[in-house]
């Protein structure tokens, strides 16, 4: 069982990310992408970004953790989420942007790029994505949770021409200069 499967992990996952949210990362977004448009949020975890793209877009949250789904949904009982892993992408909708604040990184670099590949094809032609992620070239694991740090250069390698740059930033989180975010555009299949 992972991490973010267990009460444990998850209460532990909340207490840590307390004072942190993605608000900085939303309205970036919103220099690209229209107010009331459909956005699909991976990895909502305790649905803080959830709660600010609600306020902006048609949201709808997604985790892998049934837990964080069915807490998010206990407390917002008219919300649009589901579970849903982030590498299968297994959804008949579509949506004209993805967002995601530090999820892809648990993800090795070959299946991020399977994840992004399938990201694209759940997107409305010329969708939006951002994501979130550590920035340096490491990768650790604590416990069962791995995490892999992207460039600018490692991360536009898993984009497979199926995604243009349209910006990307290095922001501090926790650290000076310790995240990178990008703002990408689906290109035609």
């Amino acid at each position: 069982m992972g991490f973010y499967e267990t009460e444990k992990g998850v209460e532990d996952y909340i207490k840590l990310a307390k004072g942190y949210d993605g608000a900085e990362l939303i309205d970036w977004l919103t220099n690209y992408l229209p107010e009331n448009s459909s956005v699909l949020e991976l990895g909502m975890g305790p649905g803080k970004d959830l709660d600010i793209l609600r306020k902006v877009y048609h949201a709808t949250g997604s985790d892998f953790s049934q837990l964080f789904v069915d807490r998010y949904l206990k407390q917002h009982p008219d919300a649009d989420v589901f579970q849903l892993d982030a590498v299968t992408m297994d959804t008949p909708r579509r949506f004209d942007a993805i967002y995601s604040n530090k999820v892809l990184q648990h993800l090795s670099m070959d299946v991020c790029r399977q994840s992004l590949a399938v990201q694209h094809g759940v997107l409305n032609e010329g969708g939006l994505v951002l994501h979130a992620l550590w920035y340096g070239t490491e990768y650790e694991e604590f416990g069962d949770l791995g995490f892999q740090q992207y460039t600018e250069e490692s991360f536009a390698d898993l984009l497979d021409g199926r995604f243009e740059i349209l910006e990307s930033k290095i922001f501090t989180e926790m650290e000076k200069d310790d995240s990178i975010a990008f703002v990408l555009k689906a290109l035609p299949a």
